[in-house]
């Protein structure tokens, strides 16, 4: 398992990935649609997403098979994405929430 991005609800992502690409040098968007963006910035992952498409979460990237096994053991119901990831959400303490995503291009390089 490895850390993967942060997410923050944004009102706007063709805003914030247009904010946060201007601010930190080197920014570059990774994926961007109407509902989420992902951009990396100073060597960070920060996804923006919509209030009723997912919630403020760290994200924990691992291989499918992991994700599979990780949903068993918590009781968890796997969603499938439109960029090909699968993943999905815990609740952790004091209200936070907790991704655990597979990409669908990353077969396993040692993720786990």
């Amino acid at each position: 398992m490895q850390f993967d991005h942060v997410a923050q609800q944004v009102p706007d992502i063709a805003a914030a990935l247009e904010w946060w690409s201007g601010v930190v040098p080197g920014a570059r968007v990774l994926y961007a649609d109407e509902t989420w963006g992902l951009l990396e910035a100073g060597g960070a992952k920060l996804a923006f997403v919509m209030a009723d498409e997912h919630p403020n979460h760290l994200a924990f990237k691992v291989s499918g098979e992991e994700l599979d096994r990780l949903a068993g053991v918590h009781r968890a119901a796997v969603r499938g994405h439109r960029d090909g990831s699968r993943s999905f959400y815990l609740d952790a303490p004091g209200g936070q929430g907790v991704e655990v995503i597979a990409y669908a291009d990353v077969v396993d390089e040692g993720v786990e």
